[in-house]
């Protein structure tokens, strides 16, 4: 999702890579929960978060829809993301479902990417769209935003080469709630803690053009045109269950070479 605000205004002056040190570091967030329990729909999920929720929960899609997930459109395209409040339980607090009685993270070792990243952003660019178009920021917040910072060229992209679409990791001043006096450096490869990281950042940059691109073409057909093709998309990332037992990135790969021929068609 991007925000609608300057960069200036949200970060602290510099781009990292995976590969840097960002002074974030908190032991695991011991004792606080705050970004857990303040989280609005912004927490949007990808299909890799859906993955690796059906094998933490053992749940599928279907079994976690209004329940820990709910839908919503997100710039012109339908996803799901963290339910905060539960509709079927007003008199609990607003907060993550996966948060425990102790304010931990249920879900830790499978929690979403935007949970992983936060208090970092990541800030795309697309060399594609011509020198005139913006870095977008893209973070976990409940607005979305636009904007350019210092000239990024002297910082290798993540996950692709500087000609090709990618993006910085920036850290987002001001949005955690420890005190920087507390926190201490750490390598931003191991603050997200995936396995494979170069690989991980290349499915993040594939997903959010995907989205970008999809969401521009849609918008070239009527409006009765989009919310089918929305939703199956929907369907085919999120919905249709993945095989457990098998790696994450060929299934998407082959899903997401389905969906292109099918949008080729249209």
């Amino acid at each position: 999702m991007l925000r609608e605000v300057s960069i200036e205004d949200i970060w602290d002056g510099r781009f990292y890579s995976r590969n840097d040190a960002v002074h974030i570091g908190c032991h695991d967030c011991e004792g606080c929960s705050a970004c857990c329990r303040n989280t609005g729909d912004s927490i949007i999920l990808d299909p890799l978060d859906m993955y690796c929720l059906t094998i933490w929960t053992h749940k599928q899609f279907k079994d976690m829809i209004e329940k820990e997930i709910e839908i919503r459109e997100v710039d012109g395209m339908i996803l799901p993301n963290i339910m905060e409040h539960d509709e079927s339980h007003p008199e609990k607090p607003d907060g993550c479902p996966f948060l425990n009685s102790d304010g931990r993270c249920g879900i830790y070792q499978f929690r979403p990417g935007f949970c992983r990243l936060f208090p970092l952003g990541r800030y795309y660019v697309d060399p594609t769209a011509g020198a005139a178009a913006p870095p977008e920021p893209s973070v976990p917040s409940s607005a979305s935003s636009d904007g350019s910072a210092s000239s990024p060229s002297s910082v290798p992209l993540s996950g692709e080469d500087e000609k090709h679409r990618g993006f910085y990791y920036f850290v987002q001043d001001g949005e955690c709630a420890l005190p920087d006096d507390g926190k201490y450096d750490v390598k931003v490869s191991d603050w997200l803690g995936v396995e494979n990281a170069e690989q991980y950042e290349k499915f993040i940059v594939t997903w959010h053009f995907f989205l970008k691109d999809t969401s521009a073409r849609l918008k070239r057909y009527p409006k009765p045109a989009r919310e089918p093709i929305a939703r199956s998309i929907l369907q085919i990332f999120f919905v249709q269950p993945y095989d457990r037992f098998h790696d994450f990135y060929p299934q998407f790969e082959e899903r997401l070479a389905s969906v292109r021929r099918q949008l080729s068609r249209l």
